[in-house]
């Protein structure tokens, strides 16, 4: 800020900008838009919705200290428990070594393994993708979080901080898979979901620092970056338009959507809608000009890609990833986002205008297809409601085959909704363990931001990753957002990124009372 005010361009600048804002102070329109918030903030502080989210609930309480949360982190720290007493009894010996110090140095950076693991992965184009990357990538992750741990006292693996919710939707995950009615379609993805597992427990248990907070944001910002370039530049190539994609009787005009290194553009939507609410949150924690510079450049051109979609589920997830962010950062600012949606809607270009016309025409073929699928998931539940069919898209397919129930124009895929998808593979436990696990994060993140003692970089950590998370939730009524793997690991990557900053939040508080001490 002191260097642009310095400028030659702040100069003559900076006197308008205070004359501008000096006739606002006292304008009337000032006047009204305060009153908005001021009503607003009236209306929220006793809502239901509110209460809601801000108590904690009575199993929250309970989960951390309870016996099963300090069995399972017994159980999954037992090899991290082995290496701290080998090195308690080999002490001298590590320390006295050269190849061990670097060693230790090494592990002990887990966190910016992991930056540099999503970056890859983020940006790596479809065609040379293979999913087995990831999990290799992220089993060494969990081999370095592991040796991590062996010169510090207390360290374990975390499972108190992922929640009751998320703990029981991975044993689901587990349990789902030999009771699937199909095992050798769901072996595969038995293997996404564990890498998906690793992601979570590996960040929220190695993160202790708000810098390996901001080289995750970083290095995401630096992808979403990277992906919408190379969107922007497909654009410029010239995209055909794919008649499978669009209703080409509504939408006359419309361009061909792009997908940048992604298959499908609403696969490229749902990364994209992941991802700039956390750049946001990195531009406005950053601490030098270069973070600021990348957080904005990245959303600013993540959201010129994301309208190239022409992705509507994403455009409306966004939507109310941006009312979340702003109701969590200041209730003040609402009026002013309403007003610059307003101004945004203004100047749309008249093809995505129409394209978000049509969310709620039925006549759209790409709407109308749905409902067959919905149909279809909604007559399998009602014959296996409690298992499922069993884990990925390939056992319900199977199932939903073998059973006569799809009667579409096309083929069953999946159901289009994360929600019905999700229990067709897991079952009610599952759906139930997966909506609970998202919404007591959200909550805990909530309860986090509220605090006046949260540091500003762990506020903002929380802020992107839960407003990333309730916009790709908004997403996911009408689509099946983890239809790539890739895709639902980087959903788990924002999940883990907002509950390491929750963790880190409770830390400054002094409600973790197992955090890592080195000796």
């Amino acid at each position: 800020m002191e260097v642009v005010q310095s400028s030659v361009l702040g100069r003559l600048l900076l006197p308008v900008w205070l004359w501008l804002r000096a006739r606002y102070e006292y304008s009337l329109l000032a006047r009204v838009l305060r009153g908005i918030a001021q009503a607003w903030s009236r209306a929220c502080a006793g809502s239901v919705l509110i209460q809601f989210v801000t108590r904690e609930g009575c199993l929250s309480k309970a989960w951390r200290d309870s016996g099963l949360c300090r069995i399972l982190t017994f159980l999954l720290s037992i090899p991290t428990i082995l290496l701290q007493k080998l090195y308690g009894a080999c002490r001298e010996a590590f320390e006295n070594s050269v190849a061990a110090r670097i060693v230790f140095a090494v592990v002990e950076e887990t966190p910016l393994a992991v930056a540099w693991l999503m970056l890859v992965i983020m940006v790596i184009p479809f065609k040379y993708w293979n999913n087995a990357y990831s999990f290799a990538g992220f089993l060494l992750c969990f081999l370095l979080a592991v040796a991590s741990g062996m010169r510090k006292r207390n360290f374990r693996l975390d499972l108190a901080f992922l929640g009751p919710w998320i703990v029981a939707f991975g044993a689901m995950i587990l349990v789902a898979w030999p009771l699937s009615a199909y095992p050798s379609l769901s072996t595969r993805f038995l293997l996404y979901y564990v890498t998906c597992m690793l992601c979570v427990v590996v960040i929220v248990s190695t993160v202790e620092t708000w810098r390996h907070l901001t080289r995750l944001m970083a290095f995401s910002s630096l992808a979403l970056l990277v992906m919408s370039l190379a969107g922007l530049y497909q654009r410029i190539q010239g995209v055909e338009v794919n008649p499978s994609y669009v209703d080409m009787n509504l939408n006359k005009g419309m361009p061909g959507r792009v997908w940048s290194f992604y298959e499908n553009p609403n696969t490229f939507a749902e990364v994209l809608l992941l991802l700039i609410p956390v750049a946001i949150a990195y531009m406005l924690c950053s601490k030098g000009w270069l973070g600021r510079f990348l957080g904005f450049f990245s959303a600013a051109v993540g959201c010129v890609a994301m309208a190239m979609t022409y992705s509507r589920a994403s455009w409306v997830g966004l939507a109310f990833a941006a009312v979340v962010f702003v109701v969590l950062w200041n209730r003040k600012l609402i009026p002013f986002g309403i007003l610059a949606a307003l101004v945004v809607l203004a100047i749309l270009p008249d093809t995505v205008f129409n394209r978000i016309l049509t969310i709620f025409n039925t006549s759209d073929t790409s709407t109308n297809s749905r409902f067959p699928l919905y149909q279809a998931a909604g007559e399998f539940l009602q014959q296996r409601p409690v298992l499922g069919a069993g884990l990925g898209s390939d056992a319900v397919r199977q199932a939903i085959g073998d059973l006569n129930l799809f009667h579409g124009k096309d083929h069953f895929v999946h159901c289009h909704n994360i929600y019905l998808q999700v229990w067709c593979e897991t079952g009610l436990v599952g759906v139930i363990s997966f909506v609970g696990g998202i919404l007591w994060t959200f909550k805990k993140g909530c309860r986090a931001v509220a605090r006046a003692t949260c540091d500003p970089v762990v506020r903002m950590t929380i802020l992107g990753g839960a407003a990333a998370l309730m916009g790709t939730m908004v997403c996911g009524l009408a689509d099946y957002i983890w239809n790539y793997p890739r895709v639902m690991l980087i959903f788990w990557f924002v999940c883990a990124l907002t509950l390491a900053g929750i963790r880190l939040a409770a830390r400054q508080d002094g409600e973790e009372t197992s955090a890592p001490v080195s000796e």
